[in-house]
């Protein structure tokens, strides 16, 4: 698989789930997905969110949802180091969420794994 530039959002997200629930009350929120277990909420985070709950995101260069190899080239690194990693795709490009406290190391991983990666926004923002 070849190499995928990523980036570093310089927003940070929490997850939320609702068991049962078939769509959120209000509209704050930027990603669903809905499973039998019920629905997850990706949201941005507030700058309230407490330290452990908030996960950065880098997000790919497009590259087609049919690309075989593309997601598995960046979670497969983040794995091998134990680094937690969730995932919202789009047809054309895919979120990788890590622990906002992981994010350094999930960038040296990656870059190590052959992936550029624009960290500029590490520092994140605190909405």
């Amino acid at each position: 698989m070849s190499e995928l530039s990523l980036k570093v959002l310089p927003d940070r997200f929490v997850l939320e789930h609702q068991a049962g629930s078939v769509f959120p009350e209000d509209d704050e929120w930027v990603a669903l997905v809905r499973a039998p277990e019920g629905l997850t909420i990706l949201r941005h985070a507030s700058p309230f969110a407490p330290d452990g709950e908030r996960w950065a995101g880098l997000y790919g260069d497009p590259h087609r949802a049919r690309v075989a190899g593309v997601l598995a080239s960046v979670v497969g690194p983040l794995a091998e180091a134990g680094i937690e990693a969730l995932v919202s795709s789009t047809f054309h490009a895919d979120l990788v969420l890590v622990p906002e406290d992981r994010l350094e190391l999930a960038v040296d991983v990656l870059r190590e794994a052959g992936h550029p990666v624009d960290a500029k926004a590490i520092g994140g923002a605190r909405r």
